[in-house]
């Protein structure tokens, strides 16, 4: 732990103008206020408030900050109060501890709508001041790096799967690599320990085996940079257990597959420099198609620059090489930290690297669903960007797989609306279209369009899929509406009650609290969408027209319907149908999936994807909008298998189809069949039956097996 002393002096290394006086104040005041307070780990708590504030400083930020970090846990666990820290430090400090003290109070369990809301608080604190998240991610580092004193073992699952699921992706968005590597990897280790010690192991065995290589690749880029004259330095690093972890996970492939597992960096005085140097590499190495990316003309969203390149580097390795200037490095090893705003007073969430914050805000004010807006904050932060061009050159930066429409509602909210069509590079294309780096997209609109549902199964963006849920949402409640009042009007005619509308709402109004509706409107929508039947309504408003009998087949069509309903956790069905899972994709919970209805059997749920889907295109009228129901899976007593297919390859040696085994087990799933296919040259094909509980699950399966040295290939079948 730092001492006053040696604490004051970090900061003023490189802000001589800090304010010794309120540093040395504000360290002795955390100091009396946590007082013999203790850690899990039995050191004095004051420790931690220090550690966190030594983080902050190895990222050079301002002096309010560091006092910040000392005192981010007094208002929280001691008797003082935001007046007295105002009162000491003032005004600007005071409210930067608040903030931390309301992010600290944000449990991001594993409950999804409570995690939703909780999200929406988190944005909000952080596009007041973007250090208090800052405060809070040094926070994190520390209580991962002491997270093996916690001894309860669910409160160290939680924190690890806080920290992969949000911490670190916020991390990585503010561009602080350094940190987003910290958190990523701490975290892997509580989640999945075999995994992360497999990945280490054969980290440790390349070291052994090849202990000078990076020294040697360094020693050859060297002579090659040497002709140039310029100013270079060259680092060279290994990729983290992580981020191996991920890539596995993203791309289905095995650990030898992976061709940055070293990477090297190569520092010049200018961006002319960094085009000269990518040139000198390309010329002395062969480089892999596919791996050249130019960051520096197009910057990710949190202002990193770079030029990537894969090359058959020295000794025939696989490397990448990273290409920058020593601004550049800067801002990628410290992210927001390294553009010095907070010494400008410019303490707001502006500027380009905070675009994705904006957008989240402007989401929370219009979404009215937590669990939309979880989905889209998630989304934000891990998407891949994808940079394209309007007619007049001005850039568009988009998520991977993103479609004209998606760009079309990043232009403006009307024209993605009004979007009829695209030209892309002067061609027309379909809306569907996925966008690629440096296409130019012209967006072509009508007054009379209007957004179509069919979108939302291929736009990417927040901003769109928001837009065109609500305007369907709003287009279905007045269809809905129409739909309900015409089927009590037919009642009303019959009972030989005035039909007139203004009556039958104000009948309606009588019976919204017993239908926890908040209004007649509301009623009239879900008696229009079939959630009540309008002969129960009116029997409810108009006892005296309700026979017995009528009683007791309402409550039993009550009471069947909500049974049935809890059994299908699918969204979208429509009551009365029976519902089969395809057997040719066997779609998985987290899957985008789709209903098709066979007459006389019902619908039969597929895969988005699913080859078979190729039948049905010519028949739009038999496809069905649905999508899994998170709240009903939640609701399932025991967690629900589903069943899924593999092709796996592996080594044909004694013991290894014990090990997959072993390894399908360990991550909960079930193997219902075996069929060997194929056996030939020290290699067995396997096509095997697995029960898991969703998608997720089943990625977390197949890079399991993938870490297996065992293993060759892994494969999902849909077929």
């Amino acid at each position: 732990m730092l001492r006053q002393s040696e604490l004051i002096e970090k900061v003023k290394s490189y802000d001589p103008n800090a304010d010794e006086e309120a540093l040395e104040r504000a360290y002795l005041f955390a100091m009396k206020m946590h007082g013999v307070q203790k850690r899990e780990s039995g050191e004095p708590y004051f420790s931690h408030p220090v550690e966190v504030a030594e983080i902050l400083t190895d990222y050079k930020l301002d002096c309010a900050t560091i006092i910040t970090a000392l005192l981010h846990d007094t208002i929280e666990d001691t008797t003082a109060t935001h007046m007295d820290i105002e009162k000491l430090f003032g005004k600007e400090v005071a409210t930067l501890v608040e903030g931390v003290t309301k992010l600290s109070k944000i449990q991001l369990n594993s409950e999804k709508s409570k995690q939703a809301e909780n999200l929406r608080k988190l944005v909000l604190a952080m596009s007041e001041d973007i250090r208090v998240l800052l405060v809070k991610l040094a926070d994190r580092v520390h209580n991962m790096r002491t997270l093996h004193f916690v001894k309860d073992p669910v409160k160290r699952l939680q924190k690890a799967k806080e920290t992969l699921d949000i911490y670190a992706p916020l991390a990585e968005r503010l561009g602080i690599h350094r940190m987003k590597d910290i958190l990523e990897d701490l975290a892997f280790k509580e989640v999945k320990p075999e995994a992360y010690a497999s990945i280490q192991t054969r980290l440790n065995f390349l070291r052994e085996k090849d202990s000078n290589l990076i020294p040697k690749i360094i020693e050859e880029f060297e002579k090659d940079m040497s002709p140039t004259k310029l100013d270079f330095k060259i680092y060279g690093r290994e990729k983290k257990p992580y981020s191996i972890w991920r890539k596995m996970v993203n791309q289905s492939i095995t650990f030898e597959q992976i061709c940055d597992i070293m990477a090297f960096r190569i520092v010049v005085p200018s961006v002319a420099d960094c085009y000269h140097t990518l040139g000198v590499i390309h010329t002395k190495y062969p480089m892999v198609p596919g791996r050249y990316k130019d960051y520096i003309s197009t910057p990710k969203p949190n202002g990193y620059q770079s030029l990537h390149t894969g090359i058959i580097g020295p000794f025939r390795q696989r490397v990448e090489v990273q290409i920058r200037t020593p601004e550049m490095h800067e801002v990628a090893e410290y992210g927001v930290a390294a553009h010095w705003q907070y010494k400008q007073k410019d303490y707001k969430a502006d500027g380009k690297q905070f675009r994705w914050l904006r957008e989240l805000v402007e989401l929370l004010e219009q979404s009215n669903d937590p669990n939309e807006f979880l989905e889209h904050t998630k989304m934000a932060m891990y998407e891949n960007q994808v940079f394209c061009f309007t007619p007049k050159g001005d850039l568009i930066e988009l998520p991977k797989d993103a479609s004209p429409v998606d760009f079309a509602y990043a232009i403006h909210s009307r024209v993605g609306d009004h979007c009829v069509g695209a030209k892309i590079n002067g061609n027309i294309k379909p809306l569907r279209t996925p966008l690629m780096n440096g296409d130019q997209v012209e967006i072509l609109t009508s007054n009379a369009q209007t957004p179509s549902a069919e979108w939302e199964r291929f736009v990417v963006t927040p901003k769109a899929k928001s837009a065109i849920r609500r305007y369907v949402r709003q287009e279905k409640r007045v269809l809905h509406i129409s739909h309900g009042l015409s089927q009590l009007q037919k009642i009303y005619q019959e009972a030989k009650k005035s039909y007139a509308e203004k009556e039958i709402e104000h009948d309606l109004e009588k019976v919204t609290e017993f239908y926890r509706q908040e209004s007649a409107e509301d009623l009239l929508v879900a008696i229009g969408a079939g959630l009540f039947g309008a002969k129960d309504v009116f029997s409810r408003m108009f006892p005296e027209h309700k026979t017995t009998f009528q009683k007791v087949v309402g409550v039993f069509k009550k009471e069947t319907k909500r049974k049935n309903l809890s059994q299908v956790p699918i969204k979208g069905l429509v009551s009365g149908l029976s519902v089969s899972y395809a057997k040719c994709c066997h779609p998985l919970p987290g899957d985008k999936i789709v209903g098709i209805v066979h007459t006389g059997r019902g619908v039969t749920i597929h895969t988005e994807d699913c080859p078979v889907l190729k039948r049905y295109v010519k028949e739009p009228e038999r496809w069905m909008e649905i999508s899994w129901d998170d709240d009903a899976l939640s609701r399932q007593v025991d967690t629900a298998s589903y069943a899924v297919r593999l092709r796996i390859v592996l080594k044909d040696s004694p013991g290894s189809l014990s090990s997959i085994s072993t390894s399908i087990a360990k991550n909960q799933g079930n193997i219902v069949s075996l069929n060997t296919i194929h056996r030939s040259g020290g290699f067995t094909e396997l096509i095997m039956e697995i029960e898991v509980s969703s998608a997720l699950a089943l990625e977390d399966l197949i890079a399991s097996l993938n870490a297996s040295p065992l293993v060759t290939f892994v494969g999902r079948i849909k077929s």
